[in-house]
């Protein structure tokens, strides 16, 4: 199962994650060093998953089929 852990950086690249993890083996991690703090970015990729809902249905491809390229 892959998980999403909220986590802090340092200057010296000191990991800190902002909650317990409990894992049975090591597992590998994928680092995403965020630009600038705040919720911007985290707010983005949260309602990322919600909005797919929305953007993926048939209606929301009919409406916008109009600007699509025409195929050769």
């Amino acid at each position: 199962m892959i998980r999403t852990i909220e986590a802090t950086i340092d200057e010296k690249g000191t990991v800190r994650l902002l909650e317990d993890v409990q894992l049975t083996t090591t597992r590998r991690a994928l680092v995403t060093i965020l630009e600038e703090p705040g919720l911007t970015h985290e707010t983005a990729l949260l309602s990322e998953a919600a909005l797919a809902e929305d953007w993926n249905r048939p209606e929301e491809d009919a409406a916008w089929s109009h600007l699509q390229l025409a195929s050769s």
